[in-house]
């Protein structure tokens, strides 16, 4: 593959292709990927794919879905795209409420473009353009894209997840499967973050990424359930919330 030894893409590619297939979607699904990592995506998918401008898939995946109501549609975007230059494409999709999926990429770094400093880059975090560690005083502090979202009333279901070990690998499927039933069953916009592995850009092997995983970022991005509206109670850890429509505001 293209992406680097201990790379998260992979995995996560492996999951979505796993649901496409179980889910008998294939011959109606159509990927929206944009700038990044993601960009390599239709090499590893027997689907219809289709190319963004950076950080405009929510805008592309909008129209795909409008205009072909009975389409599957799915992004995959990092977070430089998604959390940076398409900032505002995915919270306007996700307040509307569109009928599709994001499967959001969390490596808290630009993995392509040489490791600069991401929207979730981590306080202290070292990349090339911030060799010293993130500055919140400077750079401002990172986003945290499921806690944003989830204060939105568009939203019908937002999970992060990880991949770092075997456990949360099948997590992950199990949120990316449910995201795609929901938009399968005409109920609206969802989102699955993945926290995820980038070796290279964090400059440690593939084991000592997990780890740095476990350690540092999780406790940073609390994994689980932060909006979902097709059921009244979710389980969820005590380090995460979920904010529903009636809890919004008060």
């Amino acid at each position: 593959m293209r992406y680097c030894p201990g790379c998260g893409h992979g995995i996560v590619h492996r999951l979505v292709a796993e649901v496409i297939d179980e889910m008998g979607l294939r011959e109606k699904t159509v990927a929206v990927v944009p700038v990044g990592c993601a960009v390599f995506l239709d090499e590893y998918f027997d689907c219809d794919a289709i190319q963004a401008a950076h950080g405009r898939a929510p805008a592309v995946a909008t129209g795909l879905k409008r205009s072909c109501p009975g389409t599957t549609i799915f992004t995959y975007q990092g977070d430089g795209d998604l959390a940076a230059i398409g900032t505002a494409e995915t919270v306007h999709a996700a307040a509307r409420g569109e009928n599709f999926t994001i499967i959001f990429i969390n490596n808290a770094i630009y993995g392509m473009t040489g490791g600069q400093q991401a929207p979730t880059t981590m306080p202290g975090q070292k990349t090339t353009t911030n060799p010293y560690g993130r500055d919140p005083k400077v750079a401002g502090y990172p986003i945290r894209v499921c806690e944003m979202l989830a204060t939105l009333d568009g939203p019908t279901y937002i999970e992060r997840v990880s991949v770092h070990n075997v456990t949360n690998v099948l997590k992950a499927k199990r949120a990316i499967k449910k995201a795609f039933k929901i938009q399968n069953d005409g109920l609206g916009f969802s989102l699955v973050e993945v926290v995820s592995p980038c070796p290279t850009g964090w400059n440690l092997t593939p084991l000592k990424a997990c780890e740095y995983m476990e350690k540092t970022m999780i406790p940073y991005y609390p994994l689980g359930v932060y909006k979902d509206t097709t059921q009244p109670k979710t389980d969820i850890s005590d380090s995460t919330k979920v904010l529903d429509k009636e809890s919004v505001g008060k």
